[in-house]
């Protein structure tokens, strides 16, 4: 079974990918949605998939949306990097947390909740990498679940509350699965 396979059947439907541009492209148009949310509570976004399945790609492209101009890397051995952007004269701010190397619950869940601190007081959009290292649930989290399959990508993302988004269509490299 791939990996692609893997992913929990039923709702959502998959978004096929193209290739790394096609998901760096998703990740700016997850960035126009996470931004039509109130301010008063930044998004939270977890990112699920094996090593290689495009979560630092996908946080990439989601950086280029908020107007990051800086680049984006892993931050697998700084655990957790800060970025600000502008976007129509608007500021905007990335929180990009990776909890892989965190084999420790106590110690993933510390890093969070201070890097959650952190994205609240900057009101940025928060990326998490390795979520699967809390022991507790975020219902107010989207959620975009990533597979690989040789160079075929997939993507599948849940929104909090099963609120309905429209479907990434027209984006070049990207393909609706229903």
């Amino acid at each position: 079974m791939s990996q692609i396979d893997a992913l929990p059947a039923g709702d959502p439907p998959a978004i096929e990918l193209e290739d790394a541009f096609a998901t760096a492209r998703l990740g700016q148009w997850l960035a126009g949605l996470l931004l039509e949310g109130p301010l008063s509570a930044p998004p939270i976004l977890l990112l699920q998939g094996n090593l290689g399945a495009g979560k630092t790609c996908l946080v990439q492209g989601l950086a280029a949306g908020l107007g990051i101009q800086e680049p984006i890397t892993s931050p697998t051995f700084a655990l957790a990097q800060h970025y600000r952007g502008s976007l129509g004269g608007r500021a905007t701010a990335l929180v990009h947390l990776d909890l892989y190397r965190l084999e420790e619950q106590a110690s993933a869940e510390e890093l969070f909740a201070q890097e959650e601190e952190e994205a609240r007081a900057l009101q940025a959009v928060l990326a998490v990498e390795w979520p699967e290292r809390l022991r507790f649930a975020l219902p107010e989290a989207w959620r975009l679940e990533l597979g690989i399959s040789g160079e075929q990508r997939c993507a599948r993302l849940r929104v909090p509350g099963g609120a309905v988004v429209p479907a990434p269509e027209g984006l070049k490299g990207i393909r609706l699965n229903a």
